[in-house]
């Protein structure tokens, strides 16, 4: 039977103008749970006063008609026309996209440090609000306006400031629009919170929280001042004593001193043992909280382990046969972060992870040789902690025994060209599913031998979506990764043993091209159609190698480096952070990676193999659920399907780009 087709023609396309991205798609730029993200950005500005120095106080009020208010002392935001658009700039800095006064870093930025980056947190409140409200008080004036949706209704006004008025800052009140969140409801404990550490972070501000009751009558009134900084914050949120007395201390970069880092980055911090109770563990990247961690936290947990390995190998405190884990230092230690990067880079708009990769070097280089101090001038609580990590250690070798035991005799014959590691911990193990044997090289020679194995696939993987699970063994490459891993193929409704699983972590590992795609997009099938428990439980994933390296060149302080980008959004991300740092254009040489086989073990290491750096993406069934992405697979696989897959193209052809 014929059926109708919609038309697709030039009048289908929609281009989204102003804040209609937002309004089409918020969840793109904030959570979607509840409005306290947006209420956020506007107290991250805020805090950004405070940051630079130019702010004393910030205060929040809940209103009794569900408004918040956010009032500070700062500068306050310019009201006058901006030189090239001829509009009011705080117009400008709640209605456009990507505007804002954070993108110039270092020396004549109005903002060194902020959280601010893209221009885009404050015009997503303002979006997705009924009503928005500003107040300005600058240069012996205040100016109001007002938005509804986005949307200005109420034009800027300025006056004269009043003799009884404030001289400088900014208010802003906000109404969010309940149509865009799950619930419109602030969560309170976790606003209260979040004060709480900016009041922290920002020794000698004062954070307040106002609550209205309805009526007006009556407010209850919060205030955080903090002079003891983060250690009095995190031994009042610890459920046990500490094992030894808090490690707190901070240290930032000057001219004189360090290289390679900008001039005031660094990080203050405080770090607490226990050997029972919960930990606590809080980061922040300037004062923006990073609840999902990052390369800081990373370089924390690296400068912690670097220091005690030293202490313990310098008394020859560790036992014969026991191996010192990162995690074993890690996992009974609660820790306030703060961090100060000049130009961060945040995984996706809420800034929940840090993914700068420099993070991780400077708060490494700056913890580690404090620590070391710290405990060479504190030998016997040295030894306590020492004694600790080494239980940790010794604990987690005889779980991973037990496991090796259960699994009995028999086991097959492991393949021939697998590197295997030394570890028989599934919790730490993973394994590299690489494409070619040159890449299995390079892999082999980069890797952690602990921790990592790789299993090198040659030529491509047979398309296994149709093939029945009793012939799947008579294809070498899907032989061999099965007896790898140590679990058998089975389908979606079975219960398979996984008790021989031999990785927590099954990683694609092809290259960054089409050929690659094609042999992760069959691994992915593999996995799927055959061993799809692996998926549900969280245990593949695809590594992601960068496309492109940048040869830059010595810039001021910077001596010449490389620079490594995923994409072509990376890349031009990349090119625009060495025009800032004072690089000439077209001084840097930009070259193209072909393949895994081209890099070297230490490159290979660095952008793709090192937990702390490298960008590994979990599979996932996703929101279509497990029937429809069968579905799915099977027009994009099934031998009988070549019309569906023509009609895909033709659909979503116009949408490819390709590189000539």
């Amino acid at each position: 039977m014929a059926t109708k087709t919609s038309s697709y023609a030039e009048a289908s396309i929609r281009v989204l103008k102003g804040l209609e991205p937002v309004k089409q798609r918020p969840g793109m730029y904030t959570r979607t749970d509840n409005p306290l993200h947006i209420v956020q950005e506007v107290i991250d500005n805020a805090a950004d006063e405070a940051l630079a120095g130019t702010g004393q106080r910030i205060g929040v009020t809940l209103h009794a008609d569900g408004s918040v208010s956010v009032d500070d002392d700062g500068r306050g935001i310019p009201f006058g026309l901006h030189p090239e658009e001829q509009v009011p700039v705080v117009e400008i800095v709640f209605t456009r996209l990507h505007a804002g006064g954070k993108f110039d870093k270092g020396a004549g930025g109005a903002y060194s440090f902020s959280g601010g980056l893209h221009g885009v947190g404050v015009s997503v409140t303002n979006a997705l609000a009924k009503r928005l409200q500003v107040e300005v008080w600058r240069d012996g004036q205040c100016a109001s306006l007002a938005f509804a949706a986005g949307d200005v209704i109420e034009p800027l006004a300025v006056r004269k400031a009043t003799s009884g008025e404030r001289r400088h800052g900014t208010r802003v009140s906000v109404w969010p629009d309940g149509k865009y969140f799950d619930s419109p409801d602030l969560p309170r404990g976790e606003l209260v919170h979040l004060l709480r550490s900016k009041a922290v972070l920002l020794p000698g501000v004062s954070v307040s929280l106002t609550v209205e009751k309805a009526g007006g009558k009556d407010s209850e009134t919060q205030t955080w001042l903090y002079k003891g900084g983060l250690s009095d914050y995190l031994q009042q949120g610890l459920q046990a004593d500490p094992l030894i007395p808090l490690f707190a201390g901070e240290q930032y970069a000057d001219r004189e001193t360090s290289e390679n880092i900008a001039e005031g980055e660094g990080a203050a911090w405080c770090v607490a043992f226990t050997d029972e109770g919960t930990v606590l563990r809080e980061s922040y990247v300037n004062l923006i909280p990073t609840v999902a961690g990052g390369t800081h936290e990373s370089g924390l947990k690296d400068g912690l382990f670097q220091a005690i390995k030293g202490f313990i190998e310098l008394h020859a405190l560790l036992p014969k046969g026991v191996k010192l884990m990162p995690e074993d230092v890690f996992a009974r230690a609660s820790f306030v972060l703060s961090a100060k990067v000049l130009d961060p880079q945040f995984q996706g708009q809420v800034k929940e992870r840090l993914n700068s990769r420099d993070a991780l070097r400077l708060v490494s280089g700056f913890v580690r040789p404090a620590f070391e101090l710290w405990l060479s001038q504190h030998v016997e609580h040295g030894r306590k902690l020492a004694e600790l990590v080494i239980r940790q250690a010794q604990t987690r070798q005889r779980a991973a025994q037990k496991v090796e035991k259960r699994k009995g005799s028999g086991v097959a014959v492991l393949p021939g060209k697998l590197t295997d590691c030394e570890s028989r911990d599934i919790a730490y193990n993973e394994v590299f599913l690489v494409e070619g044997d040159s890449a299995g090289g390079s892999a082999k020679m980069g890797r952690d031998k602990e921790t990592q194995a790789v299993l090198p696939l040659r030529g491509k993987v047979l398309n296994a979506w149709e093939v029945e699970r009793d012939r799947l063994f008579a294809n070498n490459e899907i032989h061999d990764i099965a007896v790898a891993l140590g679990v058998d193929p089975h389908g979606p409704v079975d219960e398979p043993d996984l008790s021989g699983l031999r990785y927590g972590k099954v990683c694609i590992l092809s290259d960054a091209d089409v050929d690659g795609s094609h042999i992760q997009v069959l691994l992915l099938t593999l996995f799927f159609r055959h061993f799809p428990k692996l998926i549900e439980r969280g245990h593949v994933f695809v590594a992601k190698p960068p496309l492109f390296r940048v040869d830059a060149p010595a810039r001021g302080r910077k001596p010449a480096a490389k620079i490594y980008a995923l994409d072509e959004g990376e890349l031009t991300a990349a090119l625009d952070k060495l025009r800032k740092e004072g690089a000439r254009e077209g001084s840097w040489s930009i070259s193209r990676f072909k393949g895994l086989g081209e890099m070297s073990a230490e490159q290979l290491w660095e952008t793709t193999l090192n937990p702390e750096t490298r960008r590994l993406l979990p599979v996932a069934f996703g929101a279509l659920g497990f029937e429809a992405t069968v579905q799915a697979m099977h027009k994009l696989m099934g031998k009988g399907e070549a019309a569906s897959r023509r009609e895909l193209m033709e659909l979503h052809g116009d949408t490819v780009e390709v590189d000539v």
